[in-house]
């Protein structure tokens, strides 16, 4: 089911690579976490790296000599859960052939990562819970107790209160695993950290192929910047073997990552003309801002400053209109001031003193 991993020395910076705010608080609290013994849980979308975090975790805290045992909850078998963690005695069961430790000794000393912990099946919850109380468990035809000493990391792509609230999750197991958190922020909340992070896979995929790193155009990294990411780093590494894999030159372009991976030019596609609405939206509450801050303005001007009768002029409520005074107040002070008059053309753009009706100019 897992492969016991060594530790090995390293940095978090030579893991989890970016300067974004959100990042580094999340490596803030990583170095911090690394020196107990609480259990941690990761939460972040597929793709950000949460094993990552839990391996730097285990090599930065004092367990480093010890194994770090990943485990994917979600490819446990239901009926041999406590096989897998805790082993069994030989002819426990049939086919039991021989002994065998179980993933819990297999990480004596060291780290348990329970990836994708949402996934546990719900007696694999019970097992677990009752392992957490008070560190010990039996091997499947075992009569004797143990006691273990591992560091449990779990981590979730998903709300995992929230599922229990709903019933998804053991709500009295998800308090044993959240005793210290670690919140990972997906690529698309930190595009500046693409501009460390590209080059630092761009090196990563040379390690595995022929030749040296190759470089990357401003405008491809723009358009990097530019996409959202569901996969987050992992999409992105993905795109750039493919990108490395298609072209024999030196520098990835625009041209090449649009080619080696054709779903990038919808993304594009789409993403534009996400921010083309967007921008659309904000000109319309802009046009409406100005709009409100000039009809307060002369509504406040005819009504000599005064709410009530300003009101009674534009035919209005006088509670609608003293929101709007209070909306744009900064407008009224300015033009007490002198500094944003109305034009003075005559006639009001927008409020008349024979009729108390707004209208739009011509």
């Amino acid at each position: 089911m897992s492969t016991p991993t060594k530790a090995h020395p390293g940095t978090l910076d030579a893991m989890l690579v970016g300067t974004s705010a959100g990042l580094r608080k999340a490596l803030d609290l990583v170095a911090r976490y690394a020196d107990c013994a609480a259990p941690v849980l990761v939460v972040g979308e597929t793709g950000t790296g949460k094993d990552l975090v839990a391996r730097a975790i285990h090599y930065l805290g004092p367990r480093r000599d010890g194994a770090f045992i990943p485990v994917n909850c979600g490819a446990l078998p239901d009926t041999l859960i406590e096989s897998e963690l805790f082993g069994h005695a030989r002819g426990a069961f049939t086919d039991a052939a021989r002994t065998r430790r179980g993933l819990v000794r297999e990480a004596e000393g060291g780290t348990l990562f329970l990836d994708e912990i949402e996934a546990l099946s719900p007696r694999g919850q019970v097992v677990l819970l009752r392992f957490l109380q008070d560190a010990s468990f039996r091997a499947v035809g075992d009569d004797q107790t143990h006691k273990a000493d591992v560091r449990i990391v779990a981590a979730c792509n998903v709300d995992l209160f929230s599922l229990s609230q709903q019933g998804g999750f053991r709500s009295d197991l998800f308090f044993r695993l959240d005793v210290l958190r670690v919140d990972l922020p997906p690529l698309r909340e930190r595009p500046e950290d693409l501009d460390l992070l590209v080059p630092h896979l761009l090196r990563g995929v040379a390690q595995t192929t022929t030749g040296p790193p190759k470089a990357i155009s401003d405008e491809a990294l723009a358009l990097l910047r530019s996409l959202s990411w569901p996969g987050n780093v992992r999409e992105l590494e993905h795109t750039l073997v493919r990108a490395c894999l298609s072209t024999t030159a030196g520098c990835i372009d625009v041209d090449t990552l649009l080619t080696s991976s054709p779903g990038l030019r919808e993304a594009a596609a789409q993403r534009s003309g996400e921010r083309g609405c967007a921008s659309l939206r904000e000109a319309k509450r802009a046009a409406v801002v100005n709009v409100e801050r000039q009809f307060v303005m002369e509504a406040m001007a005819v009504g000599n400053g005064n709410i009530s009768e300003a009101a009674r002029i534009c035919n209005m409520q006088r509670a609608t209109l003293s929101k709007l005074v209070k909306k744009h107040g900064d407008a009224l002070a300015c033009r007490d001031r002198g500094a944003a008059k109305p034009a003075d053309t005559g006639r009001s753009l927008y409020l008349t003193t024979t009729s108390p009706t707004i209208r739009t100019s011509k």
